[in-house]
């Protein structure tokens, strides 16, 4: 079979070649971090147990749903860059900056455990802000501002449970 190779047409958005693959790696280690974060809260959601089962059910579901939104606006992103967004477990284990937890762990334990991916995935999207800021890329720098204004706020409502 003779296929025909399509090209792309060039990339012309005021944003260089290496400025837009720069901008992809660290978006790429945020949908990473995003979707490893998701599976953690939709695992902890159906998981929990104990008396604070009903609360802790209903809170996981807000935030995996948010999360899981957050997933195509971080790809598409990448996508809207000319660059292909990571998409299999493989390539999201490799880009987190934190590791999934394994088991099932008790219901202050997954709190603790979402705070700290909440904090670590804003920590990544914080880090690409100075890439993004040189090479002006108003949109990807909206993106993170969004993305860490949830992170922060849910790690900071997460934290408070952990209180006494």
């Amino acid at each position: 079979m003779n296929a025909k190779k399509s090209k792309t047409a060039a990339i012309n958005i005021g944003i260089g070649d290496g400025d837009r693959k720069k901008i992809v790696q660290g978006l790429s280690v945020l949908l990473a971090d995003s979707y490893t974060l998701y599976l953690m809260t939709h695992n902890f959601h159906w998981n929990v147990t104990g008396p604070q089962f009903n609360s802790l059910h209903l809170m996981f579901m807000g935030q995996y749903t948010e999360q899981w939104n957050a997933l195509d606006i971080i790809a598409e992103r990448i996508r809207a860059l000319g660059h292909p967004a990571p998409g299999t477990y493989k390539e999201f284990v490799k880009l987190a900056t934190f590791k999934e937890v394994e088991g099932v762990p008790k219901d202050t334990a997954m709190i603790a455990h979402l705070v700290a991916a909440q904090e670590a995935t804003a920590r990544s999207a914080r880090k690409l802000f100075p890439v993004v800021e040189a090479a002006n890329d108003q949109p990807t720098a909206d993106l993170l501002t969004q993305r860490l204004e949830v992170h922060e706020k849910t790690a900071w409502m997460l934290r408070s449970l952990l209180e006494d």
